[in-house]
């Protein structure tokens, strides 16, 4: 039909790559054969990582243990950058600061941004609310400790990829419900938002774009301790009562990816609600594109969008003159 958005061909190539290799699907495995596999792809589809200034290692205090961080900053000697905490996907399942480490690299380059991307318990050993509470504590301490990473405190940002922008878009709605910490921005990749819908995209991408609904439900049932849990806004934030004095929100979604209209929907009640909110498609795009830059070439334009958006948002933008 004339009209009809295209599947990316480097995302067709892909995704016929995954069908010719016969591996079993993620959902089939153990959590920990799932969390290997899931690496092992991820570093082979990886883009060539950016350098950046400064990467140190971090041990963030969580409520349970210390969490594992990484601090990325584009320009060492400068102090008082605006600051991201970020949050990986990978269905709450697996996924780690080392699978999202090449994403992390090229957002602190485009954005002129400090990333300290956060790693946060996992399911099925740590269910459901242990990584909003892991994420929430991890944001808090980079606030209280921005003057030691090099952080603006009052240009602190949270933001993450599929279960990650999940994640930074629940530390958003508690810190306004806790008035700290102060955020300036949220940026929400493919965000899951609602484990309770059964959308029109989940049913047209149901199987054959990658993420596929079966996946969606095996994360279901592992993430969430019951089905109690899906109407919680702690675990799905669409769900929540009020959408009011939240921080700006940047969203990126794919066109052919099940969490397409979920991620959508979320835009428009952030708007309804007075949110400034700037929400872009891919519309040729799969889930999980982001950390595949290596095979698709739309995983570094989404990098530059972002940095981008933050720049113009922090005025790091060179200013017009008239």
């Amino acid at each position: 039909m004339a009209g009809e958005p295209r599947l990316d061909p480097q995302a067709r190539a892909l995704i016929e790559r995954f069908a010719a290799a016969g591996a079993p699907p993620l959902y089939t495995l153990t959590a920990p054969e799932a969390r290997r596999a899931y690496r092992e792809s991820r570093a082979a589809l990886a883009a060539a990582p950016v350098h950046v200034d400064e990467i140190r290692e971090l041990s963030v205090p969580g409520p349970a243990a210390a969490l594992r961080g990484r601090l990325y900053r584009p320009r060492a000697a400068e102090n008082a950058l605006p600051g991201m905490v970020y949050f990986h996907g990978g269905g709450f399942i697996y996924g780690d600061i080392d699978t999202h480490d090449v994403v992390c690299r090229g957002i602190a380059q485009c954005a002129h941004c400090a990333v300290v991307s956060v790693d946060y318990r996992l399911a099925p050993e740590h269910r459901f609310p242990a990584a909003v509470e892991d994420a929430f504590a991890a944001t808090a301490w980079v606030a209280a400790n921005a003057a030691a990473l090099g952080i603006d405190p009052a240009r602190l940002v949270v933001a993450g990829d599929s279960a990650g922008g999940n994640l930074a878009a629940v530390v958003a709605i508690t810190a306004r419900e806790r008035s700290a910490p102060a955020l300036a921005m949220q940026v929400l990749v493919y965000p899951t938002t609602d484990f309770a819908a059964e959308t029109d995209s989940i049913s047209r991408f149901a199987a054959g774009y990658l993420l596929t609904r079966e996946s969606i439900r095996w994360v279901k049932r592992t993430y969430l301790r019951d089905e109690h849990d899906a109407l919680d806004w702690r675990a799905s934030p669409f769900r929540a009562d009020d959408f009011s004095r939240l921080p700006a929100a940047y969203i990126i979604t794919a066109g052919f990816d099940p969490l397409r209209d979920e991620g959508r929907a979320y835009a428009e009640r952030l708007a309804q609600a007075g949110v400034a909110v700037t929400h872009e498609c891919f519309e040729g795009q799969v889930h999980g594109f982001l950390v595949m830059g290596g095979a698709i070439a739309a995983a570094g334009h989404a990098i530059q969008r972002i940095g981008q958006t933050l720049r113009m948002q922090f005025g790091t933008t060179p200013r017009l003159r008239p």
